[in-house]
């Protein structure tokens, strides 16, 4: 199995535009603790921050860095899969746009008011982690993550993608 962990970070560009970087880490085990391979990409000329459509802004970065990181049997994204019960987030339409064959499993820091989202203690922290999935259960989506490496609340594949991203030139 092939998983694949992404997050984007954005970057100012001459002329008031913004960059994205994204970034892809690749594992082949929900509890591997290091990365089989890792993906950066810089995409120009992002859209701009809509209320509301968070997923028109993430979904071309996300999309860029996954051709780079080829097949994937699931993916992880930094925020919800699923903001209601008919609502979807920025995984959801991931989801779609990968023609609903690969499972996506959100993972957000913060709870979001009608998200169907489980709940994930890890480590010593008594602050949840709220997943939510699209293509697989959630409880399964959720078991997997409380299985992740490491001893903190944000498993260490999960820390490795955002700092990818944000250290990228």
């Amino acid at each position: 199995m092939i998983l694949a962990a992404l997050d984007v970070d954005y970057r100012p560009r001459a002329g008031g535009a913004e960059e994205a970087v994204a970034a892809a880490v690749l594992f082949d085990a929900w509890d591997a603790a290091a990365p089989t391979a890792e993906q950066v990409t810089h995409v120009a000329d992002v859209a701009p921050y809509e209320p509301g459509r968070f997923f028109a802004r993430e979904l071309p970065p996300l999309l860029a860095v996954l051709r780079l990181a080829g097949a994937v049997d699931l993916v992880l994204v930094d925020g919800y899969a699923w903001l209601g019960p008919d609502r979807p987030g920025l995984g959801a339409h991931l989801h779609d746009a990968l023609g609903g064959r690969t499972p996506v499993v959100g993972v957000a820091k913060r709870p979001f008011r009608g998200a169907p989202a489980v709940e994930v203690l890890r480590g010593q922290s008594a602050r949840p982690l709220y997943v939510t999935a699209a293509g697989v259960e959630a409880a399964t989506a959720a078991a997997g993550i409380r299985a992740m490496h490491g001893a903190h609340r944000v498993p260490t594949l999960l820390q490795r993608v955002d700092r990818l991203c944000r250290d990228s030139r």
